[in-house]
């Protein structure tokens, strides 16, 4: 047994002889070599199936050394003189050989009385003590280190030891990781058991099973989602640190005594719901529902709660499931704020769309479907510039270039659409950014840098805002022309009173026998031609006096029909076509008159070669607002006056200028260009409306509109008593006259005429003379005839301060202005008369007379 033990000489030589077997033995002996084999085959059983590791990891050891000793027993009572320990070894030597652990009894000195075969596998060749052969094949580990010279150190002590020790494998094979259990043999000083055993694949699933474990508490730990588990207290048995995070607290402080889960929920408890239940008014069996937890800080949290109960024999167990709401809620915020604004983006009162940075269309709104005409779905990746015109197309696209960075805002252009007569757009871009929209992520950082993602367009219609700045440009220049008008007329109306005036005090003196009576009366009718085209202004201007009264415009028509058929000619078809159920106007039947006649000339020399004109006559009842041009047309009661040509027509290029003022495309000396002018101007002044349309080559449609007066309107005005039934009456007179009139040529015809008619008159220059005057009370006056616009006081004033003084006055204003500028001014005072300019001799007599002998 000395020297190499591992050698297989010394191996067989421990191997028992057949012959020491053979013999008889007595009952004792036969019975201890009995209970010694079953010994031997249990522990081989155990070793072999690998119960030891579960059972006892010394079973298999205890059961070798109870084996030996009965074999001792055996063998003492055998015919054999063997030594007690070497009969010993001999019978473990076979089953020691066939176990996988290395096994091995040393004896003092540090020899190797036994080695199996696997000791010898593992450490070859050695003769030199085993601690000395395992310290040699160590691994270079530092707790290796430690844990050998502990070992060695209790070895030496004849004490128990055992050690899991790292092996590197030179120079002996045994690497990896090896579990040596040393144990002294009882009654044999100095000998001691060895049994090494290598648990490298038993330590690594072990390490697997430990990671594994790990790991799954790990995740268990830091999941999304709260793990807790409570008893039937309430009490706290398991919480993962997710959990804990959300509520504010520590693990530790969770499951203390003395906390409950009753102390995170936010909703107070009623009475009978068990201390382990989340809910309330719900308890038993699986639960699932959402509460309101509140953290150690107070912050409400929304959570919904899975939990099932598990009654085991310690108790009550929760296996209970916590998510947290607050995410899930702020995304559904974030849905529904999205949804709205994508609401008010489809329902916008403007026209919105999105462009790509090619500026195809992306998205757009319901305007700009209806702005383009084509559903909002179908202008998906078409170009915008491709629904413009030519030359926006290239001022758009200019704007917009498709390499490098684009401005954050862009200056908003005027484009009209492809379309003929389309409406007017205002185009405003604004860049788009390309940020996620997320939890969290709402709203980015104004200091990140992000580049371009393309365009949102805004579209403004102002179709209606260009018409209404076409209208009050047009309003503009009409008002404009028109006080340009009067206040012409105003002068020129002194003027012509003066020239008529005085060519009646020349027509008094000289009979028609005198030579110079037909030059008179040349000058005198050339005045009243002048006094036409002032009257003709004036109708353009609005500033004419007007005589209204109510008419029936089918009985207008019927007296005027004889005398439009000889202004137009015969080669010329008259065509009048009365409407039924015609609604009474309110309108100067001399003005209106003029109107038609003036339509029906100008058609009449739109139609060179012959045609028809067609008067037409009809109730028109509008229902809202109507839009023509630059006109608005109130909704209201309307009789329609429409007058038809088949002439030439007028181009389109004129039809916007066809009612300014000397405006005419007839030859020179051919007419005033006042015609239309003085149409559009009575019209409009009576409250009516007149609108043209008309197609070259295919004729002209005038259509008059004028409003149905009410009940209140139906008393006819009556009109003065002038020209010829003037002529025939006696126009002389007695009684004082006043007479103010800042223009001395008129004041001086006029102070003459009524002094030849027997009046006595007082003449005055301004209106501050008059009234010093009227203040001193030297000679009573009969009747107060006073121009209207004078410098410094003028007519109005004159007659408010008289009236202090004398407030039966009788007054007549005269003008070259309308009666309605002057009676706004004095409170429609019905006690005052007017007389127009220019008027004649008979005229300004014929108006005193009237006034002196009314009561």
């Amino acid at each position: 047994m000395r020297g190499d033990a591992c050698h297989p000489d010394a191996v067989n030589a421990h191997q028992p002889e057949p012959d020491d077997w053979a013999g008889p033995v007595d009952r004792r002996s036969m019975a201890l070599w009995l209970v010694t084999l079953v010994l031997i085959a249990l522990a081989i059983a155990v070793e072999i199936s690998g119960i030891g590791r579960l059972v006892s990891p010394w079973f298999a050891g205890t059961a070798a050394i109870v084996a030996l000793g009965l074999a001792g027993l055996a063998a003492g009572a055998s015919r054999k003189a063997l030594t007690v320990l070497e009969t010993r070894v001999e019978i473990l030597s076979w089953v020691l050989h066939a176990s996988p652990d290395a096994h091995l009894i040393v004896a003092p000195g540090g020899r190797i009385h036994f080695a199996n075969r696997a000791i010898c596998e593992a450490f070859p060749g050695s003769v030199e003590p085993p601690l000395d052969r395992v310290r040699r094949a160590l691994a270079p580990d530092p707790h290796t280190e430690a844990q050998f010279h502990r070992l060695r150190g209790r070895v030496a002590a004849g004490a128990p030891a055992s050690a899991t020790l790292a092996l590197s494998g030179v120079p002996t094979r045994a690497a990896g990781l090896f579990k040596f259990r040393i144990s002294p043999i009882d009654d044999h000083p100095e000998y001691s058991y060895w049994r090494v055993r290598n648990v490298s694949a038993a330590t690594q699933s072990e390490n697997a099973l430990r990671d594994e474990r790990d790991m799954l508490a790990s995740l268990l730990d830091n999941a999304p989602v709260g793990f807790y588990s409570v008893d039937e207290a309430g009490c706290f048995r398991y919480v993962n640190r997710t959990l804990t995070q959300w509520l504010g607290s520590t693990r530790a402080e969770m499951r203390a005594s003395g906390v409950r889960l009753a102390d995170f929920l936010g909703c107070p408890r009623s009475g009978g719901i068990p201390l382990w239940s989340p809910f309330s008014g719900r308890i038993g069996g699986a639960q699932r529902g959402e509460v309101i937890l509140r953290t150690r800080q107070g912050r409400a949290v929304p959570a919904w709660i899975g939990q099932n109960i598990i009654e085991a024999g310690s108790g009550l167990r929760t296996a209970s499931v916590v998510c947290d709401l607050t995410p899930e809620r702020e995304w559904k915020a974030t849905l529904r704020s999205l949804e709205r604004f994508r609401q008010c983006f489809v329902n916008a009162p403007l026209g919105i769309a999105l462009l790509d940075r090619n500026g195809l269309f992306e998205e757009a709104n319901r305007v700009v479907g209806e702005l383009f005409g084509i559903a909002p779905s179908s202008l998906a990746g078409r170009r915008l510039i491709d629904f413009l015109n030519a030359e926006d197309r290239r001022r758009v696209t200019a704007k917009l270039p498709t390499t490098g960075d684009w401005p954050e805002y862009f200056e908003p252009i005027e484009i009209r659409l492809q379309r003929p007569g389309d409406k007017t757009l205002v185009l405003y871009f604004g860049r788009l950014d390309g940020r996620s929209i997320g939890a969290g992520n709402l709203q980015a950082s104004a200091e990140t840098e992000v580049a371009a993602d393309g365009l949102a367009a805004h579209f403004i219609d102002v179709t209606e805002q260009k018409n209404l700045e076409i209208q009050f440009a047009q309003s503009q220049k009409m008002q404009a022309v028109g006080q340009l008008a009067g206040g012409v007329a105003h002068d020129f109306n002194n003027l012509l009173t003066a020239m008529i005036g005085f060519c009646d005090l020349l027509l008094l003196r000289s009979p028609p026998s005198d030579p110079s009576f037909a030059d008179i009366m040349q000058i005198k009718q050339n005045a009243n031609r002048a006094a036409n085209l002032v009257r003709q202004l004036l109708a353009f201007s609005r500033q004419q006096t007007l005589q209204p009264r109510v008419l029936n415009i089918t009985d207008v028509l019927y007296d005027l029909r004889h005398l439009i058929e000889r202004l137009i000619g015969e080669d010329i078809d008259l065509e009048v076509v009365h409407g039924r159920d015609l609604g009474p106007v309110k309108v100067d039947q001399g003005q209106l008159e003029q109107v038609i006649i003036n339509l029906a000339v100008n058609a009449r020399d739109a139609m060179p070669n012959g045609g028809t004109l067609t008067i037409r006559t009809a109730s028109i009842h509008q229902e809202s607002n109507v839009v023509r041009g630059h006109e608005v047309m109130p909704a209201g009661d309307y009789v329609q006056i429409e007058i038809t040509d088949t002439g030439v027509g007028i181009p389109k290029e004129n039809l916007a200028r066809i009612f300014d003022p000397f405006f005419s495309t007839k030859e020179v000396g051919s007419g005033t260009g006042l015609g239309l002018s003085t149409v559009y101007g009575i019209v409009r002044q009576t409250g009516g409306f007149v609108f043209v349309s008309s197609t070259t080559g295919q004729g002209a449609v005038f259509q008059i509109y004028l409003p149905c007066c009410d009940g209140a309107d139906s008393a006819p005005v009556a009109r003065s008593e002038t020209g010829e039934n003037a002529a025939v009456k006696d126009l002389s007179g007695r009684g004082t006259v006043l007479l103010v009139e800042d223009d001395d040529p008129v004041r001086i015809f006029g102070a003459r005429a009524l002094r030849n008619k027997g009046y006595k008159v007082i003449d005055a220059k301004s209106g501050e003379a008059a009234l010093e005057f009227m203040s001193n009370g030297a000679e009573p006056i009969d009747l107060l005839i006073t121009d209207v616009v004078m410098p410094h006081m003028d007519g109005p004033e004159l007659v408010r301060e008289v009236r202090e003084l004398h407030p039966d006055m009788k007054v007549i204003f005269i003008s070259g202005y309308t009666e309605d500028a002057f009676r706004r001014r004095l409170h429609s005072d019905a006690r005052i008369e007017f007389l127009a300019k220019p008027f004649s001799l008979k005229e300004l007599a014929g108006k005193v007379q009237d006034v002196l002998a009314a009561r």
